[in-house]
Protein backbone atom coordinates (compact mmCIF):
# COMPACT_ATOMS: atom_id res chain seq x y z
CA UNK A 1 0.00 0.00 0.00
CA UNK A 2 1.24 3.47 -0.89
CA UNK A 3 -0.24 6.90 -0.31
CA UNK A 4 1.68 9.61 -2.16
CA UNK A 5 0.92 13.23 -1.35
CA UNK A 6 1.74 16.08 -3.71
CA UNK A 7 0.91 19.73 -4.23
CA UNK A 8 2.55 21.35 -1.24
CA UNK A 9 4.68 24.46 -1.49
CA UNK A 10 5.14 28.05 -0.44
CA UNK A 11 2.13 30.35 -0.69
CA UNK A 12 1.30 33.85 0.54
CA UNK A 13 -1.40 34.37 3.17
CA UNK A 14 -4.78 34.39 1.47
CA UNK A 15 -3.56 32.12 -1.29
CA UNK A 16 -4.65 28.63 -2.30
CA UNK A 17 -3.14 25.19 -2.76
CA UNK A 18 -4.57 21.89 -3.85
CA UNK A 19 -3.06 18.78 -2.31
CA UNK A 20 -3.49 15.35 -3.85
CA UNK A 21 -3.08 11.87 -2.40
CA UNK A 22 -2.65 9.11 -4.95
CA UNK A 23 -3.29 5.64 -3.55
CA UNK A 24 -1.99 2.31 -4.75
CA UNK A 25 -2.63 -1.08 -3.22
CA UNK A 26 -5.99 -0.01 -1.86
CA UNK A 27 -9.19 1.53 -3.18
CA UNK A 28 -9.90 4.91 -1.61
CA UNK A 29 -13.61 4.18 -2.03
CA UNK A 30 -13.27 1.40 0.56
CA UNK A 31 -11.61 3.50 3.24
CA UNK A 32 -12.23 6.47 5.45
CA UNK A 33 -9.79 8.93 3.91
CA UNK A 34 -8.35 11.65 6.11
CA UNK A 35 -5.96 14.56 5.94
CA UNK A 36 -3.87 15.43 8.98
CA UNK A 37 -1.15 17.99 9.52
CA UNK A 38 1.72 18.65 11.86
CA UNK A 39 3.04 22.12 12.52
CA UNK A 40 6.60 22.66 13.77
CA UNK A 41 6.80 21.88 17.46
CA UNK A 42 3.19 20.71 17.65
CA UNK A 43 1.38 17.40 17.67
CA UNK A 44 -0.21 16.01 14.56
CA UNK A 45 -3.84 17.06 14.19
CA UNK A 46 -6.74 15.88 12.09
CA UNK A 47 -7.89 18.32 9.40
CA UNK A 48 -10.60 16.69 7.28
CA UNK A 49 -12.12 13.32 6.42
CA UNK A 50 -14.43 11.75 3.89
CA UNK A 51 -16.22 8.46 4.49
CA UNK A 52 -15.93 5.47 2.18
CA UNK A 53 -19.40 6.17 0.82
CA UNK A 54 -18.61 9.86 0.43
CA UNK A 55 -21.77 10.72 2.35
CA UNK A 56 -20.02 12.01 5.43
CA UNK A 57 -17.46 14.80 5.28
CA UNK A 58 -16.05 16.49 8.34
CA UNK A 59 -13.61 19.30 8.99
CA UNK A 60 -11.70 20.59 11.94
CA UNK A 61 -13.12 23.91 13.15
CA UNK A 62 -9.86 25.65 12.28
CA UNK A 63 -10.29 24.93 8.55
CA UNK A 64 -14.06 24.79 8.15
CA UNK A 65 -15.24 27.03 5.31
CA UNK A 66 -11.73 27.29 3.85
CA UNK A 67 -10.71 23.70 3.04
CA UNK A 68 -12.57 21.16 0.90
CA UNK A 69 -11.87 17.43 0.83
CA UNK A 70 -12.91 15.42 -2.21
CA UNK A 71 -12.27 12.09 -3.85
CA UNK A 72 -11.98 10.78 -7.41
CA UNK A 73 -12.59 7.04 -7.31
CA UNK A 74 -11.64 6.59 -10.96
CA UNK A 75 -8.21 8.09 -10.27
CA UNK A 76 -8.03 6.50 -6.82
CA UNK A 77 -7.03 9.90 -5.49
CA UNK A 78 -8.11 12.15 -2.64
CA UNK A 79 -7.74 15.93 -2.73
CA UNK A 80 -7.62 18.77 -0.25
CA UNK A 81 -8.43 22.17 -1.70
CA UNK A 82 -7.09 24.83 0.65
CA UNK A 83 -8.24 28.43 0.22
CA UNK A 84 -7.73 31.60 2.25
CA UNK A 85 -4.59 30.10 3.70
CA UNK A 86 -3.18 31.49 6.93
CA UNK A 87 0.26 31.35 8.49
CA UNK A 88 -1.07 28.91 11.07
CA UNK A 89 -1.88 26.44 8.28
CA UNK A 90 1.85 25.88 7.84
CA UNK A 91 2.95 22.31 8.40
CA UNK A 92 3.44 18.90 6.88
CA UNK A 93 0.20 17.50 5.51
CA UNK A 94 -0.40 13.75 5.59
CA UNK A 95 -2.92 11.60 3.82
CA UNK A 96 -4.36 8.72 5.86
CA UNK A 97 -6.48 5.71 5.01
CA UNK A 98 -8.47 4.01 7.78
CA UNK A 99 -10.27 0.73 7.25
CA UNK A 100 -11.23 -1.37 10.27
CA UNK A 101 -7.99 -2.02 12.14
CA UNK A 102 -5.87 -0.97 9.18
CA UNK A 103 -4.13 2.39 9.21
CA UNK A 104 -2.02 3.70 6.35
CA UNK A 105 -0.09 6.96 6.12
CA UNK A 106 1.64 8.83 3.36
CA UNK A 107 5.04 10.48 3.67
CA UNK A 108 3.62 13.99 3.82
CA UNK A 109 3.95 17.18 1.81
CA UNK A 110 5.17 20.50 3.19
CA UNK A 111 2.87 23.53 3.12
CA UNK A 112 4.35 26.88 4.08
CA UNK A 113 2.19 29.99 4.30
CA UNK A 114 4.34 33.08 4.56
CA UNK A 115 4.65 36.58 3.18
Amino acid sequence: VQLVEAGGGLVHPGGSLRLSCAASGLAVSNYLMRWSRQAPGKEREWVASISSSGDTINYADSVKGRFTISRDNAKNTVYLQMDSLKAEDTGVYYCNAWGGLKRYWGQGTQVTVSS
